[in-house]
């Protein structure tokens, strides 16, 4: 890592109507740095990129780029990409249609006699391609290729137009080990090419695995910068949330109450259940009051699984029973009307619906269980709006603000909400603390427990098995679209998990 400083942002400020985004804000990035940009959902990190990038104009303060004593301006991401800077975002930009040649040199073609020139295009990118070490042909549709590898073909497309300041916002959300693994190998790599990387996350780990610097944001405001090896773990969580944090700790404390009893009936029962080519068959009880996490690795089955349960996927073989009756679901729509909600994996897809207001997407499930024939007046829409504002505590300038304007943590949080109007009796959380910050995250495993012990239902699922851990009295290991473990008490452990996942433990195997 170089002294040399490529990027200087002073006194950042950015004010939205009723809203103070940034208030002087400072950041500095060094050549062939990696920093991360750290704080809570809501902290101002998305709205000093978009000002970076040019999406944002500034309302207060100068941005340096080199050695250059003048400030610079930029109107656009188009400007910031000639200015060497560029973003590379957890929901990939670039065309799927198209090859991976194609999207590497979209928009700045080489031509020869007026035409593209092809030839030359596979050539360079199959320079590009290994000089950077990605693993893939620059003839394959990139449809075809892994979210790793889209979001190496974007960083490789910035770096090849002369990128010197690469953001990468959250691009590892989506990941598992192995691939997070290349990608941080190819960071590397940058890095001792000169580039200087500003990373967004919410994994901790990665942090100490990968970054040299950390600037820690708070309420739009600057905490401070931090060399890496002089700033532990609970020390950057304190600072994030600003205040000492011993939350997770109590978490597990109550995690380890529960105890599901051991006479009750199913609330839900799974009998020989599947989908041909989506869930092999299988067999579930769930019982009300207790959280069943479903774990494995990424593309084991285990969203397809609650997914049979909701009927989002319509099983083909098997039974399902509520409270001991056969149950069979044509349309989420029964689901919802039978007391099931489901919390989808990806809510920027599935779940928010992000031109209309907080309110409209607090109470849209509540409107599709009561029917058409029976629509809510205004009055009891803000209502319910407001009353779940205030519960999960969703940061919003007011009720009428389009979810699309809220952090993903606040997004996640209004998803939430409008199942929980429903009053379900059993509740499925899809990975519902990805991408955001790690005091949502805690506010989230805290509801969930405490749903738990109200006496709901609970699917929980995350890529992240230390927080399944304190969350989850039981779990459902999956493997090869197969269910191949059920761990509890004593067996409830990472090891066993991981052992269980890899094929070393029993199915089944209770202690």
């Amino acid at each position: 890592m170089s002294d040399e400083i490529i990027l200087k942002m002073r006194g950042i400020r950015k004010v939205f109507p009723g809203v103070v985004a940034l208030d002087h804000v400072d950041f500095t990035l060094r050549r062939g740095e990696i920093h991360a940009l750290m704080g809570e959902n809501g902290a101002g990190k998305s709205t000093l990129i978009k000002v970076l990038t040019g999406i944002y104009e500034l309302d207060g303060g100068e941005i340096f780029l080199g050695n250059h004593p003048k400030p610079v301006i930029i109107h656009s991401p188009q400007e910031a990409k000639d200015k060497g800077i560029s973003a590379v975002y957890q929901e990939i930009s670039l065309c799927p249609n198209l090859t991976v040649a194609e999207n590497l040199f979209i928009g700045r073609e080489p031509k020869k006699h007026g035409f593209i020139d092809w030839k030359a295009i596979h050539e360079r990118a199959s320079a590009i391609l290994k000089s950077l070490d990605i693993p893939v042909e620059s003839t394959k549709p990139l449809e075809e290729c892994s979210i790793a590898i889209q979001q190496m073909v974007a960083i490789a497309r910035a770096i090849d137009m002369k990128c010197q300041v690469l953001i990468l916002d959250e691009p590892t959300s989506s990941l598992d080990d192995g691939e997070v693994e290349k990608l941080f190998k190819l960071m590397t790599q940058l890095k001792q090419q000169g580039v200087g990387i500003v990373f967004v996350t919410h994994f901790l780990e990665q942090v100490y695995a990968i970054c040299d610097k950390i600037t820690v944001l708070r309420n739009g405001e600057l905490v401070g910068e931090y060399a890496v090896e002089a700033l532990p773990r609970i020390q950057l969580v304190a600072k994030m949330m600003g205040k000492d944090f011993d939350d997770l700790k109590k978490i597990k404390n109550d995690a380890d109450l529960k105890v599901k009893d051991q006479h009750a009936k199913p609330l839900i029962e799974a009998e020989g259940l599947g989908r041909i080519n989506h869930i092999k068959p299988f067999d579930l009880c769930v019982y009300s009051g207790e959280v069943v996490g479903f774990t494995g690795l990424l593309g084991s089955g285990r969203s397809e699984l609650v997914r049979s349960l909701y009927g989002a996927d319509k099983p083909d073989c098997g039974k399902l029973k509520m409270h001991d009756q056969v149950i069979k679901f044509k349309t989420p729509k029964d689901a919802i009307k039978k007391g099931l909600a489901y919390l989808p994996e990806d809510r920027k897809r599935d779940g928010i619906i992000d031109d209309l207001s907080v309110r409209e997407n607090i109470i849209i499930a509540l409107q599709a269980k009561r029917g058409l024939f029976k629509p809510m007046g205004r009055k009891e829409m803000e209502d319910f709006a407001d009353q779940y504002i205030e519960l999960l505590q969703i940061k919003t300038a007011s009720r009428e603000t389009p979810i699309k304007n809220l952090s993903g943590g606040n997004q996640q949080k209004v998803i939430i909400g409008r199942w929980l109007l429903t009053n379900p009796e059993y509740l499925i959380l899809d990975e519902p603390t990805r991408g955001i910050d790690i005091g949502t995250k805690t506010e989230i495993q805290k509801l969930v427990l405490k749903l738990a012990k109200e006496g709901m239902g609970i699917a929980f699922i995350s890529s992240e098995i230390d927080e399944m851990l304190r969350t989850c009295s039981r779990m459902i290991v999956m493997r090869d679209h197969e269910k191949v473990g059920e761990l509890t008490g004593s067996t409830l452990t990472e090891e066993h998990i991981m052992n269980t996942i890899a094929g070393g433990v029993k199915a089944d195997e209770k202690r």
